[in-house]
Protein backbone atom coordinates (compact mmCIF):
# COMPACT_ATOMS: atom_id res chain seq x y z
CA UNK A 1 0.00 0.00 0.00
CA UNK A 2 1.43 3.36 -1.01
CA UNK A 3 -0.03 6.14 1.16
CA UNK A 4 1.53 8.95 3.14
CA UNK A 5 0.52 11.81 5.40
CA UNK A 6 2.83 14.76 5.85
CA UNK A 7 2.55 17.91 7.91
CA UNK A 8 4.81 20.80 7.14
CA UNK A 9 5.13 24.34 5.85
CA UNK A 10 5.19 25.53 2.26
CA UNK A 11 8.60 26.91 1.31
CA UNK A 12 7.18 29.03 -1.54
CA UNK A 13 3.95 29.85 -3.32
CA UNK A 14 2.54 26.92 -5.34
CA UNK A 15 3.45 27.12 -9.02
CA UNK A 16 0.61 26.25 -11.37
CA UNK A 17 1.02 25.33 -15.02
CA UNK A 18 -1.09 23.54 -17.59
CA UNK A 19 -0.39 20.47 -19.70
CA UNK A 20 -0.78 20.58 -23.48
CA UNK A 21 -4.34 19.32 -22.96
CA UNK A 22 -5.11 22.16 -20.48
CA UNK A 23 -5.00 20.03 -17.31
CA UNK A 24 -3.82 22.12 -14.35
CA UNK A 25 -0.88 20.87 -12.29
CA UNK A 26 0.55 22.67 -9.25
CA UNK A 27 3.84 21.99 -7.53
CA UNK A 28 5.46 23.23 -4.35
CA UNK A 29 7.90 22.10 -1.70
CA UNK A 30 6.84 21.13 1.81
CA UNK A 31 9.35 21.47 4.67
CA UNK A 32 8.68 18.57 7.06
CA UNK A 33 10.52 18.28 10.38
CA UNK A 34 12.19 14.98 11.20
CA UNK A 35 12.09 13.47 14.65
CA UNK A 36 15.51 13.90 16.28
CA UNK A 37 17.11 12.91 19.55
CA UNK A 38 16.29 15.07 22.56
CA UNK A 39 18.52 18.11 22.82
CA UNK A 40 19.48 18.13 19.13
CA UNK A 41 18.50 20.73 16.57
CA UNK A 42 15.46 19.75 14.50
CA UNK A 43 16.15 18.75 10.91
CA UNK A 44 13.81 19.15 7.97
CA UNK A 45 13.22 17.32 4.73
CA UNK A 46 12.12 19.37 1.74
CA UNK A 47 9.65 17.23 -0.19
CA UNK A 48 8.28 18.01 -3.65
CA UNK A 49 4.46 17.94 -3.78
CA UNK A 50 2.45 17.72 -7.01
CA UNK A 51 -1.31 18.28 -7.27
CA UNK A 52 -3.46 17.75 -10.35
CA UNK A 53 -6.74 19.14 -11.71
CA UNK A 54 -9.12 20.71 -9.12
CA UNK A 55 -6.64 20.17 -6.31
CA UNK A 56 -4.01 22.08 -8.32
CA UNK A 57 -6.37 25.03 -8.74
CA UNK A 58 -7.24 24.90 -5.04
CA UNK A 59 -3.53 24.91 -4.13
CA UNK A 60 -2.76 27.91 -6.33
CA UNK A 61 -5.67 29.86 -4.87
CA UNK A 62 -5.59 29.01 -1.15
CA UNK A 63 -2.09 27.76 -0.23
CA UNK A 64 0.67 30.27 0.54
CA UNK A 65 4.31 30.35 1.53
CA UNK A 66 4.85 29.61 5.24
CA UNK A 67 1.42 28.06 5.72
CA UNK A 68 1.27 24.78 7.63
CA UNK A 69 -0.78 22.06 5.96
CA UNK A 70 -1.30 18.32 6.03
CA UNK A 71 -0.94 16.55 2.70
CA UNK A 72 -2.29 13.07 2.08
CA UNK A 73 -1.19 11.26 -1.02
CA UNK A 74 1.19 8.67 -2.42
CA UNK A 75 4.89 8.51 -3.20
CA UNK A 76 5.78 8.26 -6.88
CA UNK A 77 9.09 7.85 -8.65
CA UNK A 78 9.73 8.57 -12.29
CA UNK A 79 12.70 8.86 -14.57
CA UNK A 80 13.56 10.96 -17.60
CA UNK A 81 16.53 11.68 -19.82
CA UNK A 82 17.85 15.24 -19.56
CA UNK A 83 19.24 17.40 -22.37
CA UNK A 84 22.73 15.92 -21.82
CA UNK A 85 21.31 12.40 -22.37
CA UNK A 86 21.70 11.53 -18.66
CA UNK A 87 18.99 9.46 -17.02
CA UNK A 88 17.52 11.29 -13.98
CA UNK A 89 15.21 9.96 -11.26
CA UNK A 90 12.64 11.99 -9.36
CA UNK A 91 10.69 11.07 -6.23
CA UNK A 92 7.66 13.22 -5.41
CA UNK A 93 4.43 13.14 -3.44
CA UNK A 94 1.26 13.12 -5.55
CA UNK A 95 -1.31 14.91 -3.39
CA UNK A 96 -4.79 13.52 -2.98
CA UNK A 97 -5.97 16.03 -0.38
CA UNK A 98 -4.86 19.04 1.69
CA UNK A 99 -5.91 20.04 5.20
CA UNK A 100 -5.18 23.37 6.84
CA UNK A 101 -3.15 22.91 10.02
CA UNK A 102 -2.65 26.53 11.15
CA UNK A 103 -5.03 28.45 13.36
CA UNK A 104 -6.35 31.58 11.70
CA UNK A 105 -6.96 34.90 13.41
CA UNK A 106 -10.50 36.17 13.81
CA UNK A 107 -11.51 39.83 13.45
CA UNK A 108 -10.87 40.48 17.16
CA UNK A 109 -7.34 39.04 17.01
CA UNK A 110 -8.06 35.74 18.75
CA UNK A 111 -7.21 32.45 17.10
CA UNK A 112 -9.70 30.01 15.68
CA UNK A 113 -8.90 26.50 14.50
CA UNK A 114 -8.75 26.15 10.74
CA UNK A 115 -8.66 22.37 10.40
CA UNK A 116 -11.78 21.61 8.36
CA UNK A 117 -13.53 20.21 11.42
CA UNK A 118 -15.35 23.36 12.43
CA UNK A 119 -13.95 23.23 15.95
CA UNK A 120 -12.76 26.46 17.47
CA UNK A 121 -10.34 27.48 20.14
CA UNK A 122 -12.18 29.34 22.92
CA UNK A 123 -12.01 33.12 22.68
CA UNK A 124 -11.54 33.47 26.44
CA UNK A 125 -10.99 31.25 29.43
CA UNK A 126 -14.57 32.02 30.54
CA UNK A 127 -15.89 29.59 27.94
CA UNK A 128 -14.64 26.68 30.05
CA UNK A 129 -16.69 25.72 33.07
CA UNK A 130 -14.98 25.20 36.37
CA UNK A 131 -14.79 21.57 37.48
CA UNK A 132 -14.48 20.51 41.08
CA UNK A 133 -13.69 16.99 42.33
CA UNK A 134 -16.41 17.47 44.90
CA UNK A 135 -19.13 17.84 42.27
CA UNK A 136 -19.31 14.18 41.36
CA UNK A 137 -17.36 10.99 41.22
CA UNK A 138 -15.01 10.63 38.31
CA UNK A 139 -16.11 7.98 35.77
CA UNK A 140 -12.77 6.16 35.90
Amino acid sequence: MNTCQLMGRLTKEPEIRYTQTSIPVASFTLAVERKVAKGKEPESDFLPIVAWRNLAEFASKYLHKGQRIVVTGSIHTRSFTDKDDVRRYVTEIIAENFYFADAKKTDNGNKQADNNTGSTIPQSSNEYSEYSDEQEDLPF
